[in-house]
């Protein structure tokens, strides 16, 4: 089994992130690093060069991720997935046999995040996996 973590270094990721390296070591579970990197639209001659620097942000902002988990002792593995967000945590929760899946949120209003989508408002309703949404620091 395994803890997934949806995380791409907002301020809500980081304790996202904190929270989910407290899961794994409570339960002695590996931390699955996800990144959606989607880009928008796939049409036109500007998607490869969006895709790839949605990637490379994504790989780079996971680095973070790993070595915070290494100090605590967490083994962590990264998947940077070419679907969008609650998809990705979707799949990668179904192929690692998650306990959980871990995400920070902005501390938008319910309305707002059922009106524009927001990852954590889809994943409480589409995922099987139970869900821990964690709110923004004070």
């Amino acid at each position: 089994m395994s803890v997934v973590l949806g995380y791409d270094e907002s301020p809500g990721a980081a304790r996202a992130l904190r929270i989910a390296i407290e899961v794994a070591t409570a339960f002695d579970e590996r931390l699955v690093l996800v990144y959606g990197a989607s880009a928008p639209g796939q049409l036109g001659e500007e998607y490869r060069p969006h895709y790839d620097a949605i990637r490379e942000a994504g790989r780079s902002g996971l680095e973070h991720a790993v070595a915070e988990a290494g100090r605590a002792g967490v083994p962590a593995v990264v998947e940077v997935l070419d679907e969008k967000p609650a998809q990705a945590l979707i799949d990668a929760a179904t192929r690692h046999e998650a306990r959980v899946i871990v995400v920070g949120s902005w501390g938008e209003s319910p309305m707002r995040g059922a009106i524009l989508g927001s990852t954590p408002h889809k994943l409480l309703h589409m995922s099987n996996v139970p869900v821990l949404c964690v709110p923004p620091g004070a």
